[in-house]
């Protein structure tokens, strides 16, 4: 991989730590402006908002830019607000920046995951996805404690800065890096908006893209409601909840790097025997709640195959959107987006309904199958699987050269073939 594919993960890294530290953070902030707790616990809807609705909307944005300029514009954004964010004395203003942060990161993770596609070689999307999505696993992982620490060390405002500060290798990489060409051209022939969006029309996109909505909303599903279960159900003391979530995390990023190498080369295999082991233990972690040694071993293992699933249906989008790689970047982290917001809404309504700190296991393991379903109805439905027709993941030898694009999957004149 090009290492400057790594710097543009450190970006994604800091992205990620400023989208999950608020965590750690809320009560200095509402004591320090001063506000309430529920209204500072706006900040963290504000930012899931704005992911929800900038990736598709930036991506479009960007199409008549070089990748070079709008990665640059979305990260020096992205930066700038975080200062900002990091002397503001008044809320408002912090919300804002929170809105305009999370535009600025969908719109860059959009452009980073086609950019990083591009870079690579042609049959190596699993690992150029797997390397990015590395960053957000890292958040979890160290980004999110750390900034919780420095936080209590520090102030709040201490860990604006230290994201801020996180982006700056990577706008040097870009410079470095990424060339100044011209704006990237379809396959098409031209950047043209209703051109990408023609190419978004394959029914195999939208499954998948309904697939990772449907894996990451069963693995926010959890983890966001995890500290009451370990606590409540399983009997942890509270001082083990951020262990806790960094094995999950450390798991998660096991996923993602091991998915990322059989996301190229074995993605039916994966997804076969990734999709129904991943819904067992969802299952099996309900059942076993109560035990310590079987959560510390499924917090692990369900880290793992959740990110090794999710990180190969996104490499996936990237396969199918081969004529507008921007727009299906923007897509996919929509759709992890609204899986991260729909999961937690789901979880929190299992809790509210009086169902037990085990509930937002079930919901995950509903959730999951609910995608093992939708992914059977679509290959019966379709014929094949949801991947390519010759099961690699990767473009056939039939797909259509530059010049006449069609949905992978389909014949040159049109019919499905897979």
């Amino acid at each position: 991989m090009p290492c400057v594919l790594y710097l543009l993960a450190l970006a994604v890294f800091a992205q990620g730590t400023s989208e999950f530290m608020l965590s750690g953070l809320l009560p200095d902030i509402a004591r320090d402006l001063p506000v309430s707790i529920a209204d500072a616990g706006a900040l963290t809807s504000a930012f899931a908002v704005g992911m929800v609705i900038g990736a598709p909307l930036l991506a479009l944005l960007s199409l008549r830019w070089s990748r070079r300029r709008a990665l640059l514009t979305f990260l020096v954004t992205f930066l700038l607000v975080h200062v900002l964010g990091a002397v503001t004395p008044h809320y408002g203003v912090l919300l804002a920046t929170r809105v305009v942060a999370a535009l600025a990161n969908a719109g860059f993770l959009a452009v980073a995951l086609a950019t990083a596609t591009s870079m690579a070689a042609p049959d190596a999307k699993g690992r150029a996805t797997s390397v990015l999505l590395g960053g957000t696993t890292l958040a979890c992982v160290a980004g999110v404690p750390a900034g919780a620490l420095l936080g209590e060390l520090c102030g709040w405002r201490s860990a604006f800065w230290a994201v801020a500060l996180l982006s700056v290798p990577a706008i040097l990489a870009i410079l470095w890096s990424v060339p100044a060409g011209s704006a990237p051209r379809s396959v098409e022939g031209g950047p043209r908006v209703r051109a990408q969006l023609r190419a978004l029309r394959s029914p195999r996109l939208v499954v998948l893209l309904l697939l990772g909505a449907l894996v990451n909303g069963a693995t926010f599903c959890t983890s966001t409601y995890l500290a009451p279960l370990v606590t409540e159900v399983t009997g942890f003391r509270a001082g083990w909840v951020p262990a806790l979530l960094a094995l999950f995390g450390l798991g998660a990023f096991a996923g993602v790097s091991a998915g990322g190498r059989l996301a190229d080369a074995r993605p039916v295999r994966l997804l076969v025997i990734g999709g129904p082991a991943l819904l067992a233990g969802w299952i099996a972690s309900a059942l076993t709640a109560g035990n310590p040694v079987a959560v510390l071993v499924l917090l692990f293992v369900q880290g793992a195959l959740s990110f090794a699933v999710g990180s190969t249906l996104v490499s996936q989008v990237l396969y199918a959107a081969t004529g507008a790689p921007t727009l299906g970047g923007g897509f996919a982290t929509a759709a992890l987006n609204v899986g991260a917001a729909l999961g937690p809404w789901c979880g929190g309504a299992a809790l509210t309904a009086g169902l037990g700190h085990r509930s937002p296991l079930w919901v995950s393991a509903l959730l999951t199958a609910l995608a093992l379903v939708v992914a059977g109805l679509a290959r019966v439905t379709r014929g094949g699987p949801v991947t390519a027709p010759d099961g690699s993941g990767r473009p056939s030898p039939t797909d259509a050269p530059a010049s006449c694009p069609r949905a992978a999957g389909e014949s040159a004149d049109g019919r499905r073939v897979g």
